[in-house]
């Protein structure tokens, strides 16, 4: 294999930066053939950055090859909305490779399925799920509420020690999706629930390190530990869903549904229909019900926890933007009860430093890759079918032409002169278009109810004598903040954690 490396990088002649035949006006990285561009993508820098950093040479767009693998990167917040919503339906399109495959049983979730009408029913489904049991009520806010309340006990339980917030948010977050997806409420230390978050965290740690395997199939019929790992929590992750999934079967009646695997099953079987008109594909299977929860797992826990441990790690930079929080929260809500989303729009400022927690430090700073569906255009250069896409969200939300110094934490940025909140149009946190975050307002409502709950109840300090945290984050599946400890300190009232 080496050898093969080698000889291609000594005997290869370059192939010229842009091909305007084939692939427009979009200016090119250099490539050889079998590597493509990958020799050009070394450094050390991850992607975000990296594609950041060529954007100054190259402009906003341009084109790589990883492998054989034509993509075209985008850095800039206009090209984006053209690919997620102008042309949302040209660009919807997802690629096939070895490590989402394994992840999705060939396809058969919502976020890495390509885009066909069975996905498209498929995800209908799944968004009416949300709406059958609770959405647009109050019950997912209880079922969050209740998970906050045992959140701030723990945190007040550590009498002003110094520690690490992460593990027990987490846990949180992983409780809530396990309500949501199947009933299941765990207390601290529940072995089914240490199983979850287990086999979640084993996911999320290999599967970041498939990158060659995906640009190159044939590499899995190689040993590799990393694939070998993915592959094992998987079926321990399908094993323990597989089991949830039956005891639904079995319990199910014609009431409304209790959990989205309930509204899930009620809706595979009142859809049966739907398969004949829509696709010549099997329907919604089981293994598509499975992969949906698996993937609520997969994208909600990890993007909600992260997010929030981001936006702890600021106010601990920022003890002035917590106080200003504090004081909204002292004034339009009190410490007489517990915050509810029907407080939502008296805190812009709260509001405002979840947006800027989001737009600093965007979890998943390139996004899924889209696939052309047919031959298009960006920015008025051509695009052929099959072209991959890959935006850079990190590049359009550190944009100084669009942010005001952009590497500086900032909530007053997403507030008019009036202080009322603004969205600025180069502000995508969860994506836009056909292919936006199916979980978008159930993470904005545990996003509001976690952080309001918190700097009500309790204040955060960095340990005596202990560093800031590190903001430069680690790459995985999504960018996490390093390890850090917090101090917290009640505030008035909230000494136990809850009224």
């Amino acid at each position: 294999m080496l050898t093969l490396v080698v000889l291609f990088l000594t005997t290869c002649q370059l192939v010229p930066e842009t091909e305007p035949s084939a692939r427009g006006s979009i200016p090119c990285l250099p490539r050889l053939p079998f590597l493509g561009s990958l020799p050009w993508l070394g450094g050390g820098l991850p992607p975000h950055l990296l594609f950041t950093q060529m954007s100054h040479r190259y402009g906003p767009l341009f084109g790589l090859y990883l492998g054989p693998h034509y993509t075209v990167v985008i850095n800039s917040h206009q090209h984006a909305r053209e690919v997620l919503m102008q042309k949302g339906k040209d660009f919807a399109g997802r690629p096939s490779m070895v490590t989402t495959n394994l992840l999705t049983r060939g396809g058969k979730d919502i976020a890495f399925s390509d885009y066909t009408p069975l996905w498209k029913y498929h995800r209908r489904l799944v968004h009416n799920s949300f709406t059958l049991f609770g959405e647009g009520t109050t019950r997912l806010q209880d079922i969050v509420l209740s998970e906050v309340d045992s959140l701030c006990v723990e945190l007040l339980s550590s009498e002003k020690q110094g520690f690490d917030p992460s593990s027990a948010v987490t846990r949180a977050v992983t409780n809530i999706i396990c309500t949501l997806v199947f009933s299941a409420t765990y207390r601290h230390g529940d072995a089914e629930l240490q199983e979850v978050i287990q086999y979640n965290n084993g996911i999320v740690e290999t599967i970041a390190r498939g990158g060659l395997v995906d640009i190159y199939p044939w590499l899995k019929v190689f040993p590799n530990k990393s694939l070998s790992k993915l592959k094992k929590c998987i079926t321990i992750r399908d094993q323990l869903l597989t089991r949830k999934l039956q005891e639904h079967k079995l319990s199910r009646s014609d009431g409304d549904p209790c959990d989205l695997l309930d509204a899930l099953l009620k809706g595979q079987t009142s859809g049966q229909g739907q398969k004949s008109s829509e696709s010549k594909d099997d329907g919604i299977t089981d293994d598509h019900v499975l992969m949906t929860a698996a993937e609520a797992f997969g994208a909600g826990v990890e993007t909600t926890s992260t997010t929030l441990l981001w936006i702890l790690a600021y106010l601990l930079h920022h003890p002035e933007v917590q106080e200003r929080v504090q004081k909204e929260l002292d004034e339009h809500v009190g410490s007489e009860r517990t915050v509810t989303i029907s407080d939502r729009g008296q805190l812009p400022y709260l509001n405002s430093v979840i947006n800027e927690g989001m737009r600093i430090r965007p979890v998943s700073p390139v996004l899924i890759p889209h696939t052309a569906m047919t031959n298009s255009s960006i920015g008025g250069h051509a695009v052929s079918q099959g072209t991959r896409v890959l935006v850079n969200m990190w590049s359009i939300h550190h944009d100084p032409h669009h942010w005001d110094k952009p590497d500086l934490f900032n909530p007053e940025r997403f507030l008019d002169h009036h202080g009322q909140q603004v969205t600025p149009s180069s502000f995508l946190p969860f994506g836009a278009g056909p292919r936006v975050c199916v979980g978008k307002s159930l993470a904005r409502l545990e996003l509001f109810l976690f952080l309001s709950s918190l700097l009500q109840r309790m204040s955060f300090r960095v340990p005596r004598g202990a560093p800031l945290p590190n903001l430069q984050g680690r790459l995985g599946v999504v960018l996490q903040p390093l390890p850090f400890k917090v101090v917290v300190i009640p505030r008035a009232g909230w000494e136990d954690g809850g009224k």
